[in-house]
C-alpha cells in the first residue's frame, strides 16, 4: 500500500475555501496535517454579497478536529487583496507552501450580451485573483525553494459550453498563467499545474439554461447520461488529484489534468505534424493551404510542444527531414 501523503509542516492558501470544492480541500489538508489559511468572501454563486460566516465556520470545523487554520475575508479581485491574503498565511503560519486557487462565481449569458460588468467580474476575480494571490507567494516559494500551485480551470474553458463566454475566457486564462508559473518555478521546485473540476457546487444554482436554444449544443447536453455518475458528482470526488497536485509527493508540473466523476486524467495540448510548405522564402499561397488542410488537421501524429521554442524545433526538423530526403511537400 502507498505511503500516506501528508502535509506536516506545509501551508496551503485556497480561496474560495468557504463552501463546495474549497472548503473540502482545506478540511482535507488540514485532516492530513497542513496548516490552512482559508479564505473567502463569502458572496454568492453570482459574487453578490459578502460575510465572514463561509470562512469562519470552515476554520472553526478544522480547529474542532485539532487542526491548524485561520480566516481572511480579503477579495482575491485586488492586488492589495491579494498580497492582503498571502500576509494573512504568512503572519498566522510564517510561510506559504502551497496556493490553491479556487475562487470563483458565474454570470452566465449569451456571447452577444455580455456586457463589461458580465466581463470584468468574472476577468477579475478568476484570472487576475489567481494572478494576484499567486505572485506574492510565488515569492516567498522562491526564497524558500518550494511551493505547489494548483489553479482551477475549467473543461467550459478546454471544451466550450454555451452561454459561459466570460467565465471560459477568464479560465483559458489561467491555463497560461499556470504553464508560465511552471516554467519560471522549475528552478526553484516550484510546480504548476491547472485543475479542471467537475462537481454539482453553489455554481451550478447559478446555471441558466436559456444555452438549451443551440441546437447542436443542446444536442450534447441532452445525449449526456449522468445516471452513471450522478453520486459521484461531488465536491469530494475532486479533492484527491487536487490533493496529489498539491503534495510534496507530486513532482509533475505544466500539466492539465481533469477530475470529472471519478474519473482523473491528464488533458493534452498538442500539435499534429501538419504540413511543411515547399522550400524557400516565398510564401504559400491561401489556396496551398486550403488544399494541404487535410494534412494540417491529420491527427495520425501528434506533437507536445512544453514551450513555445519546442515547437520550433519539432518545425525545424520536420523542415530539414524535408531537405534532406527531397520529399515533395504535398
Amino acid at each position: 500500500m502507498a505511503e500516506d501523503i501528508r502535509f506536516d509542516g506545509r501551508v496551503a492558501v485556497i480561496t474560495g475555501a468557504g463552501n463546495g470544492l474549497g472548503r473540502d480541500y482545506a478540511l482535507e489538508i488540514a485532516r492530513r496535517g497542513g496548516a490552512v489559511l482559508v479564505n473567502d468572501l463569502g458572496g454568492s454563486g453570482a459574487g453578490v454579497g459578502a460575510s465572514r460566516n463561509a470562512a469562519d465556520a470552515v476554520v472553526d470545523e478544522i480547529r474542532a478536529a485539532g487542526g491548524k487554520a485561520a480566516a481572511n475575508h480579503d477579495s482575491v479581485a485586488t492586488r492589495a487583496g491579494g498580497e492582503a491574503i498571502v500576509a494573512a498565511a504568512v503572519e498566522a503560519f510564517g510561510k506559504v507552501d502551497i496556493v490553491i486557487s479556487n475562487a470563483g462565481f458565474l454570470r452566465n449569458a449569451r456571447f452577444e450580451d455580455i456586457d463589461d460588468d458580465r466581463l470584468d467580474a468574472l476577468i477579475d476575480v478568476h484570472l487576475k485573483g489567481a494572478f494576484y494571490v499567486a505572485q506574492p507567494a510565488y515569492r516567498i516559494m522562491r526564497r524558500n525553494g518550494y511551493g505547489r500551485f494548483v489553479f482551477t480551470g475549467s473543461a467550459s474553458a478546454m471544451f466550450g459550453h454555451a452561454w459561459q463566454a466570460n467565465y471560459a475566457a477568464a479560465k483559458g486564462g489561467l491555463m497560461g498563467l499556470s504553464h508560465i508559473v511552471a516554467i519560471e518555478g522549475s528552478a526553484y521546485g516550484i510546480t504548476s499545474n491547472l485543475l479542471l473540476p467537475t462537481a454539482q457546487s453553489r455554481l451550478m444554482a447559478e446555471m441558466d439554461d436559456g444555452f438549451m436554444e443551440i441546437p447542436d449544443f443542446a444536442r450534447s447536453v441532452q445525449e449526456a447520461d449522468y445516471s452513471a455518475v450522478q453520486d459521484r458528482l461531488l465536491p469530494a470526488f475532486n479533492t484527491p488529484l487536487a490533493l496529489y497536485l498539491a503534495s510534496e509527493r507530486c513532482r509533475t508540473t505544466h500539466g492539465i489534468f481533469s477530475a470529472n466523476g471519478g474519473r482523473y486524467a491528464q488533458v493534452l495540448i498538442q500539435a499534429t505534424q501538419g504540413w511543411i510548405s515547399p522550400a524557400g522564402s516565398e510564401a504559400p499561397s491561401v489556396e496551398d493551404v486550403a488544399g494541404h488542410f487535410d494534412r494540417i488537421c491529420d491527427a495520425t501524429t501528434l506533437h507536445r510542444p512544453m514551450t513555445v521554442y519546442d515547437e520550433f524545433t519539432a518545425v525545424a526538423a520536420a523542415a530539414r527531414e524535408r531537405d534532406m530526403t527531397g520529399a515533395p511537400a504535398a
